[in-house]
């Protein structure tokens, strides 16, 4: 870290927690054009926001690691695919990962979430309002990574108790702080869950096939990743379809676009995306001394990557705090991650929002509820803590 942090990086100096999590994007901007790698006292660490950087950092495991004791995840559940790199990643990745492989995804996943989607829906249909993360995009990740992960007899409400105990511990490390207790009565009730459905061996259960996978890994291991695939799996999942709805709902221009082409709607799904990631930053360490732009980060040093300012760069995404369902080139955005930390499932995610957005603006009159204000919040994770909508009956 360099040895006057405060005159060097003033606009990193001068940012807060309650900044990032509350409209971080203006000050992301700032940083961006004047610090694109600044020293955030409230973070702990370096905080990257360009896109060039972050790719940089996402894809050179070798000098910025996850594999260190202080990353976020590790603490709250153990080693796992996204806190290990190396030869070591990948044991603990492949298991996962091979059955995630999108025409793999389309086979065993389309039925189910048309299914689930068409119940939720319909459930909902003749009330002409609804609170869409609570009764639409929360159920409908919870009852697909349970599907996946051949959780049976788990209820949506056990499993949704769970990663939210995970995600409030990794947000409050995040923040500087300790994570709460309940993240470890949640990771305790989890590893039961996990060795009953690796005994049960049910067909088509992922935990019961990593279980069983060359690799070898071990019923702790077997957790760890279990409750990663809840975070890509729940919160991201339903971030990114309450986000999605969120833009286009708040834009009529782009809602009509996409109603008159519904073609668009893939599109829109990937500008969303770019404008709000539902996981906004990643972080990495140091191993060595290295040159990242024009700061030189010390072996050891935390460095946060912004996805949200990366996918806001100016360089790559002209006027970039617009949303544009037509924009030609937004899917180069890191919602996803890069590297060898790319997320697996995108594929499931897009097939689980792309389905259910459809279902939605088919309801007549979708619109906001103009009693709510609705927008994203989070420092890790962000997306709308409620998002309240109105319809034709």
């Amino acid at each position: 870290m360099t040895s006057d942090p405060t005159s060097r990086f003033p606009i990193g100096a001068a940012a807060t927690v309650a900044e990032l999590e509350d409209d971080p994007h203006p000050l992301l901007a700032r940083l961006r054009a004047a610090e694109p790698v600044s020293w955030l006292p409230a973070l702990g660490g370096w905080l990257v926001t360009s896109r060039d950087l972050a790719q940089r950092v996402m894809r050179d495991a070798a000098a910025f690691t996850v594999d260190d004791p202080r990353f976020s995840t590790a603490r709250v559940v153990g080693p796992s695919m996204l806190s290990l790199d190396g030869p070591v990643h990948t044991r603990h990745r492949d298991p996962f990962a091979r059955p995630f492989r999108p025409a793999r995804t389309r086979e065993r996943f389309t039925a189910f979430v048309e299914a689930e989607v068409a119940r939720l829906v319909g459930g909902l249909a003749l009330a002409g309002r609804a609170e869409l993360r609570g009764e639409l995009a929360g159920p409908l990740a919870v009852a697909v990574v349970a599907e996946a992960l051949g959780l049976e007899g788990v209820d949506a409400a056990t499993i949704r108790s769970w990663y939210g105990a995970f995600v409030d511990a990794v947000s409050a490390i995040t923040a500087g702080g300790d994570a709460p207790a309940r993240a470890d009565e949640a990771y305790a009730l989890l590893r039961a869950a996990v060795e009953k459905a690796i005994t049960a061996d049910a067909p088509g259960s992922l935990l019961a096939e990593a279980a069983a996978d060359e690799a070898g890994l071990t019923t702790a291991e077997v957790v760890a990743n279990a409750a990663i695939l809840m975070f890509g799996g729940i919160d991201t999942t339903e971030g990114m379809i309450a986000n999605t709805v969120l833009h286009l709902l708040g834009h009529p221009g782009q809602l009509r676009l996409v109603l008159d082409d519904p073609g668009l709607l893939p599109a829109a799904i990937e500008e969303s995306l770019r404008l709000e990631p539902s996981a906004s930053v990643v972080d990495r360490y140091a191993t060595r001394d290295t040159v990242l732009g024009d700061v030189t980060v010390r072996a050891g040093d935390l460095v946060r990557v912004s996805i949200a300012g990366a996918n806001r760069d100016p360089a790559v995404f002209p006027d970039p705090d617009r949303f544009d369902v037509r924009r030609a080139n937004a899917g180069e955005h890191l919602a996803f991650a890069h590297g060898p930390h790319f997320c697996f499932g995108a594929h499931l995610a897009r097939l689980e929002a792309c389905t259910a957005v459809t279902a939605l603006l088919e309801l007549p009159g979708l619109r906001l509820d103009p009693s709510a204000a609705p927008r994203a919040h989070g420092l890790v994770f962000r997306k709308p803590p409620h998002l309240h909508v109105l319809w034709d009956r």
